[in-house]
């Protein structure tokens, strides 16, 4: 289950430059590269390349069943406690103790990922997340459960997921090498945008019909998948990665390792504050549906159809997609504030229904982007931990943000709220658009004449750099008026008298 959105070594960037040299972020030694331009493009490839390689493919396969069981369970689990509660802060406090682990213990997570082998990890991680599944569906169906016994399992459920994201997502380069690593990101964020339409809609044919314990029990069972997928991996065709030693300070390592790097630590400040603040749509769309469209739950399904639609577009353009530079990862996000700004102040229904499958995708393209620029960026020895540091900013700031933006939606309207997000994700990312940029040696230019590119970032050139130029040309300038001045004093004294 994701709850969120792998012979020899893959090998480590022997600096923030072997990987992103093409991107604003890459500290430039020599000419500020032009991220404008950008270099040659790299050879495209098929949207399912990385299927080709076995091991990848019996973990993709895997997964699509376990992310269907996941959606299953995330209905199910909403829908169970407020039956038994009526309260729809109660199904915050479960989505905030699935989340909260994330934000708490995250980075202790990329430390035990970083330690010991990634495929051993997931067969634990995998089997727990099974039997709470399992454990939730005894007690459903034996008429036992109550809302602490969701609590519980919501939270033991996050505890896991606090080793099994940074896992899984380091286990991808071990299983498809360096070079099918952002088509097999992408293809991962397409697997999960999958399940999305199709568990939803499972789990409410089996909640109205059998009630919400069958579709618990259907998701326990459904880690059977993974599980076979894992066991039946060739570990001898694994990219092998060196595990760290246990040691003191490694956390502190990790964090220092991304605060030295400015191509890591801006996209993953960017990420937190798009999480925290953007990604709120259950408070924003059952909000347009009940208060400002009143319409009813069918409404909020094809709501979330129509996004996860529109994400599952992304992740497969994504996955067509040679490369992953910071203009595109600044880009999507300036695009994905605009979009939700738009769809804040649409005018009526359709309108606003319209602009979610765009949200969707341009939202999983700055997820995409951003997770495999900071995955092909980052030394593989310390992957697990810079993962953790990713997913902890982006999902573990739920829990922070999603008060501040339901009290804004409650107190406000839904408009406000909606609106409030989207200003926030755009102005973010401009500001650190600018700050990627100045790290690159590069500054906005801004040309409103016909037939030029209107907006582009080009190198500085330096007050010190400008003076030599101009001193340079000045003094060129005058060698060759000396030279012409001589060549016409030669010629006349050559020239024969009258």
């Amino acid at each position: 289950m994701s709850t969120g959105s792998g012979a020899h070594s893959a090998p480590a960037p022997n600096s923030p430059h072997d990987t992103v040299s093409d991107d604003a972020t890459a500290t430039p030694q020599g000419p500020a590269p032009d991220v404008a331009t950008g270099p040659a493009a790299t050879p495209r490839k098929g949207t399912f390349s990385s299927l080709r390689i076995r091991n990848y493919r019996l973990f993709a396969t895997g997964q699509v069943v376990s992310n269907t069981g996941t959606w299953m369970q995330r209905i199910a689990q909403d829908w169970l406690v407020l039956s038994l509660t009526g309260s729809s802060g109660a199904v915050g406090i479960t989505t905030a103790l699935q989340f909260l682990p994330m934000l708490l213990f995250g980075l202790y997570g990329g430390v035990i990922a970083d330690r010991f082998a990634k495929r051993t990890l997931l067969l634990f991680t995998q089997s727990a997340m099974g039997l709470t599944g399992l454990a939730l569906a005894a007690l459903t169906l034996s008429g036992q459960v109550q809302v602490w016994h969701v609590y519980l399992v919501a939270f033991v459920l996050g505890l896991v997921t606090v080793v099994d994201n940074p896992s899984r997502q380091a286990f991808v380069s071990e299983m498809v090498g360096q070079d099918e690593l952002r088509n097999a990101v992408s293809l991962n964020s397409a697997n999960f945008q999958s399940a999305r339409l199709i568990g939803p809609a499972v789990a409410g044919v089996l909640i109205t019909a059998f009630g919400s314990g069958w579709a618990f029990l259907l998701n326990g069972l459904s880690f059977i998948a993974p599980l076979t997928g894992l066991l039946m991996m060739r570990t001898s065709e694994l990219h092998k990665v060196d595990r760290v030693p246990r040691s003191k300070g490694q956390l502190r390592e990790g964090l220092r390792y991304v605060s030295g790097r400015p191509d890591l630590l801006w996209p993953i400040v960017l990420v937190g504050f798009i999480g925290t603040f953007g990604f709120n749509f259950p408070i924003w769309l059952t909000a347009f549906d009940y208060h400002v469209y009143h319409q009813g739950a069918g409404t909020y399904s094809l709501f979330n159809g129509l996004m996860a639609a529109g994400s599952l577009i992304g992740a497969l353009l994504a996955a067509r997609r040679a490369g992953s530079r910071m203009r595109l990862l600044v880009g999507a996000a300036v695009l994905f504030g605009a979009l939700e700004i738009a769809a804040a102040l649409a005018p009526t229904f359709w309108v606003f229904a319209a602009l979610l499958a765009p949200i969707g995708m341009v939202g999983l393209t700055v997820n995409v982007t951003a997770n495999s620029s900071i995955q092909m960026a980052t030394d593989p020895l310390m992957r697990g931990r810079v993962m953790s540091l990713f997913m902890m900013v982006f999902v573990g700031g739920t829990p922070l943000g999603a008060p501040v933006v339901g009290w804004i939606t409650d107190a406000f309207g839904a408009r406000i709220g909606f609106l409030a997000g989207g200003l926030v994700s755009m102005v973010s990312a401009a500001v650190i658009g600018l700050i990627l940029a100045r790290v690159g040696g590069l500054r906005l230019k801004i040309d409103l004449r016909r037939g030029h590119r209107h907006v582009a970032f080009v190198p500085r050139v330096s007050a010190a750099t400008a003076t030599a130029t101009a001193t340079a040309t000045a003094t060129a300038s005058a060698s060759a008026s000396a030279s012409a001045s001589a060549s016409a004093s030669a010629e006349r004294s050559m020239a024969p008298a009258a």
